[in-house]
C-alpha cells in the first residue's frame, strides 16, 4: 500500500513541480512582465511550493504517527498562506491598488487560526484526527471574499473589447472553489497533496498566461500608436519642407535678394532643427516656436498683407514636433492670405492644470465638418489633433465662422 501511495505521490508531485519550475523560468525570461509583477509572481510560486511541502509533511505525520503540535503548526501555516496566495494574485491583477481591507482580512485569518495553539475555537487535532471549531471555516470565508474581489478586479481592469480575456480569471476561480469544496467534503488523495494546492498551482500558471496576453496586447497597441505617429510625421515633414521651398521659389521672381537671404536663413534653420523633425517624441515648445517663426517670416516676405503676431507667456513645456507650424500654415494659406490685412495670432498661457496654446486668425473661416473629409486641405489639423491626444494626453478644439476667422485651441495637461 505504501509503495502504491508513493507511486501516486510521484505521479501528482512531478507535474506540479515541473509546472512551478516552468513558471519561474518563463517569468524570469519574459521581457513583457514588469519588475514588480515579476517579483509578485515569483513570491506566489514560492508560497505555493511551501504549501506543497506542508501537504507532504502533514501527510507524513498522519501516516507515521500522531504528533499534534507539529500538525497544528503546519495546519496554521497552510490556512494562513492560502488566502495570502490569493491576495498576491489581487496585487498581480491590480498592481496600482493597495488592497488594504483585504490585507487586514488576511491578518485576521492568520490570528484566528493561531488560536489553535491554545484553544479549540478554530480547530484542533486529537487522536490523529482533524476537528473544526466554531471558526473552522475562517480561511474558507476569507478566501471566498478575496476570490470575489479578484473577479471584480479582473472585470474592471479589462477594456470592454478585451472581455474575452476574462475567461482565464473565471476558470481560475472555478478551479480554486472546486479544489476547496473537494478538500472539505471528499477525503484527499493518497498523494498527500490537497486538491486546493493543485488548483492553486494551475491557477497561478494560468494567471501568468493571462498577464502575458495582457502585456503583449498593450505592447502591440503601443507599437501601433507609434507606427501611426511615424506615418503622420512622414506626411507632415515633406509637406512642411515643400511649402517652404515653394515660398522661396516664389520670392526668387519677386525679390531675388530677399530669396537669397531667406534661403540662407532657411539653411541655417534646417541645420539646427532638422533633427527634431525626425523624432516622433516631444520637443520643447520654444523649439516648436522657432519652426513656426522661420516659416511665418518667409510667408510674410512673400505676402506683405499677412502678419503673424505672438503673445507667449508660457513656454516651459513640451509638444509633438510640428504642432503649431502646420496650424499657422493653414491659417495663412487657407485663411488670411486673401485679406487686405490678414492677422494670425499665436498665444500661450498656463492655467492651474493646463498649458494652453491658441492659434487664431481673421481669415475666411470654413465649415468645421470638412475636417471629417479625406482631402489634403485639413490633414495637418487632423494629424496635429491625433498626435496631441496620443503623445500628450491633450486635446485640440477648433472653432470657425465663415468670413470671420478660425480659432484652434490646444490644451496639454501639466505633468
Amino acid at each position: 500500500m505504501k509503495d502504491f501511495a508513493s507511486e501516486i505521490n510521484l505521479i501528482v508531485l512531478t507535474p506540479l513541480i515541473l509546472q512551478l519550475l516552468g513558471l519561474v523560468l518563463v517569468v524570469l525570461l519574459d521581457p513583457y512582465v514588469e519588475k514588480k509583477l515579476r517579483r509578485l509572481l515569483l513570491l506566489d510560486a514560492a508560497l505555493i511550493a511551501s504549501l506543497i511541502a506542508e501537504n507532504i509533511v502533514s501527510d507524513w505525520f498522519i501516516v507515521h504517527g500522531d504528533v499534534p503540535p507539529a500538525r497544528t503548526l503546519l495546519a496554521i501555516f497552510g490556512y494562513a498562506v492560502r488566502p495570502l496566495v490569493l491576495l498576491l494574485i489581487c496585487c498581480i491583477v491590480a498592481p496600482d491598488k493597495k488592497h488594504t481591507p483585504f490585507w487586514i482580512l488576511t491578518g485576521v485569518n492568520t490570528a484566528v487560526n493561531m488560536t489553535a495553539l491554545f484553544s479549540h475555537i478554530c480547530f484542533w487535532i486529537e487522536d490523529n484526527r482533524f476537528h473544526r471549531g466554531p471558526l473552522g471555516f475562517c480561511c474558507h470565508i476569507v478566501s471566498a471574499i478575496i476570490l470575489l474581489y479578484i473577479l471584480y478586479l479582473a472585470f474592471t481592469a479589462q477594456a470592454k473589447r478585451d472581455r474575452f480575456q476574462l475567461i482565464i480569471p473565471t476558470i481560475n476561480i472555478v478551479l480554486v472553489v472546486a479544489g476547496a469544496l473537494m478538500d472539505t467534503f471528499i477525503a484527499h488523495t493518497q498523494s498527500g497533496i490537497t486538491f486546493l494546492t493543485i488548483a492553486m498551482v494551475s491557477s497561478t500558471l494560468f494567471y501568468y498566461i493571462w498577464l502575458h496576453l495582457k502585456f503583449v496586447h498593450e505592447h502591440e497597441k503601443a507599437l501601433e500608436a507609434e507606427s501611426r505617429i511615424r506615418i503622420m510625421m512622414s506626411q507632415i515633414q515633406p509637406h512642411f519642407l515643400y511649402n517652404t521651398l515653394s515660398s522661396i521659389q516664389a520670392l526668387c521672381r519677386i525679390d531675388p535678394e530677399k530669396a537669397f537671404d531667406v534661403t540662407e536663413k532657411f539653411g541655417t534653420y534646417l541645420r539646427s532643427n532638422i533633427n527634431s523633425l525626425d523624432q516622433p517624441s516631444l520637443i520643447p515648445f520654444s523649439k516648436e516656436l522657432e519652426h513656426t517663426r522661420v516659416y511665418s517670416e518667409i510667408e510674410m516676405l512673400r505676402f506683405p498683407n499677412v502678419r503673424v503676431e505672438y503673445d507667449v507667456t508660457d513656454a516651459d513645456f513640451s509638444v509633438p514636433a510640428l504642432t503649431v507650424q502646420p496650424l499657422v500654415e493653414n491659417a495663412i494659406r487657407h485663411g488670411v492670405r486673401i485679406r487686405k490685412e490678414g492677422v494670425v495670432t499665436v498665444s500661450s498661457k498656463r492655467t492651474e492644470r493646463l498649458h494652453e496654446i491658441v492659434i487664431s486668425d481673421n481669415g475666411k473661416g470654413f465649415d468645421v465638418a470638412l475636417l471629417k473629409t479625406a482631402d489634403g486641405t485639413h490633414i495637418g489639423v487632423r494629424n496635429v489633433k491625433e498626435r496631441v491626444e496620443k503623445m500628450c494626453g491633450g486635446t485640440l478644439t477648433l472653432e470657425s465662422i465663415p468670413d470671420r476667422g478660425t480659432t484652434v485651441t490646444i490644451r496639454i495637461p501639466i505633468q
